[in-house]
């Protein structure tokens, strides 16, 4: 709060992230903007009206508020969840009974595919999306600028995730690399890092969320408050460097 930050993003599939934001909170809460997450995340969410319905009574619960600003459908990478979300007993449903009963104020979705992302814009006038936007996703696997632009035509809010993330971990370090907070490998700390997170925060995005590792986090909100655009030869030097990496996602898998 010191710093500036008012924007709070939190899921209960964060491990114990909602008992440890609610409390800390609660002096802050008519000067923060809270969004959460509904569901587990990845493809076992359960998107139904009543889990929905539970899902979020228990985070206001555990956020110890009456309200979240904004609520999501987290972590969307199949059709079939749009599919049972938008459908009978869906948790659209739940949604708008809870805008309307006052518990929510907008409405997004978070993503990690292009395809599935462009869908849901299509099918809803979401308020928001929350989307990875990175300089090795977009030069090497063209993963990014197309949901930026449908976004920009309905006039959405635009969050950006995994602005300092780089490539997949190997085989060989994978269950035991120096990030444990991190599923993928991080932009090297901290000069690729710094330039790779003002290449995001340089798009046409609403805001960016750096990563939950201790020293990236700090980072972030270092190069947040003095924050300048990148230039055409920092661009240009960040790209070289992303150069045949294996970007962490890949256009087709929806």
């Amino acid at each position: 709060m010191d710093r500036g930050i008012n924007y709070f993003d939190v899921a209960p599939s964060y491990g114990d992230a909602q008992a440890r934001l609610g409390p800390a909170l609660e002096p802050y809460r008519k000067k923060v903007f809270l969004a959460c997450k509904e569901g587990s995340g990845g493809e076992e969410g359960d998107f139904t009206r009543d889990s929905a319905t539970k899902t979020l009574d228990e985070s206001l619960r555990q956020l110890r508020t009456d309200h979240v600003d904004l609520y999501q459908f987290h972590a969307l990478s199949k059709m079939s969840q749009l599919e049972q979300i938008f459908g009978p007993n869906g948790a659209m449903e739940a949604f708008q009974a809870a805008r309307k009963a006052g518990k929510l104020r907008f409405i997004g979705f978070s993503a990690h595919s292009v395809e599935v992302a462009i869908a849901a814009m299509d099918r809803y006038n979401f308020d928001t999306i929350l989307f990875p936007i990175n300089f090795v996703l977009t030069s090497q696997a063209k993963f990014g600028p197309q949901v930026i632009a449908r976004a920009r035509e309905k006039d959405m809010g635009i969050m950006a995730i995994k602005g300092m993330a780089k490539t997949t971990w190997p085989e060989s370090v994978r269950r035991d690399h120096p990030h444990e907070k991190c599923w993928y490998e991080p932009a090297g700390f901290p000069h690729e890092a710094a330039l790779g997170y003002r290449w995001t925060l340089s798009q046409p995005i609403t805001a960016a969320m750096p990563p939950g590792d201790e020293r990236y986090f700090r980072l972030g909100m270092d190069i947040g408050q003095n924050f300048t655009p990148v230039t055409n030869q920092e661009e240009r030097k960040l790209m070289a460097s992303a150069a045949g990496v294996n970007p962490i996602f890949r256009l087709g898998n929806a």
